[in-house]
């Protein structure tokens, strides 16, 4: 049976917008053009110079997926848990009950941090789950050279038979993918899960319909077919694709806090205000990472 191509049905040019403190960030999935994307919720291509940063804030019900294109960054919880990211370093946070972190720049590291952020959904069976992180370097993030100019990142699912060993909880792929001018390829894709693809350099033609995008577009595809073809018109082109099932369950969010409904949005503010189901110790935590940044100036 031959694979069916999926086509572009829609193509969102992202804003730079402020976010955190002083934080310039490309939003697409979570924008009023794309509110929750079934099964995502957010995707913020960030570029970040000192001293802007994320400090301390609160996370209940999803996953947050960072993935560092470039510079570094430095992240530490309430529970103790520390990581440093470089280029190319991945994080795959599932904050599940409750999380409050910092996400900052590195002292004494004055460079630019430029990555993207995905905040996957978590199905209601899933959304009161302890805490996980699953962290890998660089040189632990599965990497595949099909092709002369064609260079894949896998940083949840497969590409050309190349497996990331992340387990996602929600069935999710996020390919990195950097061609060179002229060179062709096809990206397969579950036939149940809803995708799309986000720009980040370069040109090129995606899906069956040939759509023509530049950077910082997020081109969502249509859910029939399990390619995405694509074919590359400059030496830089640079994009992702990602995509998952769909958890078909209502979705309330409030801020940082993603649940089923409204009474778990209000059950999350007072477990985070009084410190308890999952919160315990957030109303007095505060990371030595953000003490360290407002002592160098952040604010």
């Amino acid at each position: 049976m031959a694979a069916i191509a999926r086509n572009v049905i829609k193509a969102v040019l992202s804003r730079e917008q402020m976010d955190g403190a002083g934080a310039r960030v490309y939003r697409s999935i979570g924008t009023p053009a794309l509110r929750n994307f079934d099964p995502f919720l957010m995707l913020d291509e960030f570029d970040v110079q000192p001293p802007a940063g994320f400090p301390d804030h609160p996370h209940r019900g999803f996953m947050t997926v960072t993935y560092l294109l470039d510079g570094e960054f430095q992240h530490e919880d309430f529970k103790g848990h520390k990581g440093h990211l470089k280029s190319g370093d991945l994080q795959w946070m599932t904050a599940g009950r409750g999380i409050v972190h910092a996400e900052l720049p590195v002292p004494g590291v004055n460079t630019r941090s430029h990555g993207l952020q995905l905040w996957v959904n978590l199905a209601a069976k899933d959304k009161m789950m302890e805490p996980t992180y699953q962290e890998f370097p660089a040189s632990k993030v599965v990497h595949v050279d099909p092709k002369e100019g064609l260079h894949i990142s896998v940083i949840a699912g497969e590409s050309y038979g190349a497996k990331s060993p992340v387990e996602t909880h929600t069935p999710t792929m996020f390919i990195d993918i950097k061609m060179k001018k002229g060179v062709v390829m096809e990206q397969t894709i579950p036939s149940d899960f809803r995708g799309f693809i986000y720009t980040l350099a370069g040109k090129a033609r995606f899906g069956g319909s040939n759509h023509e995008s530049e950077a910082h577009h997020t081109l969502v595809l249509n859910d029939d077919g399990t390619t995405i073809p694509v074919e590359s018109l400059s030496d830089d082109t640079h994009f992702v694709v990602i995509a998952g099932r769909p958890l078909k369950e209502p979705i309330v969010q409030y801020g940082p806090f993603v649940m089923n409904t409204q009474e778990q949005i209000y059950q999350a503010f007072t477990d985070y205000q009084q410190g308890k189901n999952g919160f315990e110790g957030a109303p007095e935590f505060e990371s030595r990472i953000a003490q360290e940044w407002k002592a160098n100036g952040g604010h």
